[in-house]
């Protein structure tokens, strides 16, 4: 079984125990999941393509909808056509892009891929979306969190090329091919993102239910 499978099956194992319809969701319950998901991810500093600080869990996949990928900017062909794709699947997730749902570009090569040539790398395939960070790093904290995800490797060229995509909030992850059609990438993720706003739903109306009940 190799690293990345693993990594799925424990994420798997690690999340999907707790998912439930939304009107069985708690306060309680998202506090949990949100307690285990940043234990798992972890907080360890990267960067963004603009320069930015910032926390791998906290501050880009807590609260999202997120698809994850690998790259490195002197990729010949594999990185560039799967962004090309990812970039068809924004359009078709369309309104849900930013508010619901963000993309995460990891590179696998940060001694090169510096914020500049991240960005320069961004510039070059028409991505312009603030929701879609481009991130980098010091060796040691991209290799941690690339390794929590189950993609590292020491050969760059042979990186792995898929891509991960869930939600902390319901711990629901699942594995997406790099084969797999933007059109049905899109679909999951819309699905993942209406089942996001409905559990938000779910629970401003239980706030709701108690603060009546408090008057």
């Amino acid at each position: 079984m190799n690293v990345f499978r693993q990594c799925v099956i424990g994420l798997a194992l690690l999340f999907s125990a707790g998912w439930c319809h939304a009107q069985g969701v708690t306060p309680q319950l998202i506090a949990e999941r949100d307690a285990t998901a940043r234990e798992y991810f972890t907080d360890t500093v990267l960067m963004t393509h603009t320069g930015k600080s910032v926390r791998f869990y906290s501050d880009t996949m807590k609260g999202k909808v997120v698809l994850i990928n690998f790259i490195y900017t002197s990729c010949g062909d594999a990185c560039p056509m799967i962004t090309a794709k990812l970039m068809q699947a924004q359009k078709e997730v369309g309104e849900l892009f930013g508010t619901e749902v963000r993309f995460i570009s990891i590179s696998i090569d940060p001694l090169n891929d510096t914020p500049a040539a991240l960005s320069a790398f961004a510039k070059k395939m028409d991505v312009s979306h603030p929701e879609w960070l481009f991130l980098t790093g010091e060796q040691r904290n991209v290799d941690y969190v690339v390794a929590k995800l189950g993609a590292y490797t020491e050969e760059v060229p042979n990186h792995f090329i898929g891509m991960i995509m869930g939600s902390a909030q319901q711990a629901r992850w699942k594995k997406v091919r790099p084969d797999a059609p933007p059109q049905a990438i899109a679909q999951e993720l819309r699905s993942l993102a209406e089942a996001e706003a409905e559990l938000r739903s779910a629970l401003a109306s239980q706030d709701g239910k108690v603060s009546q009940l408090q008057q």
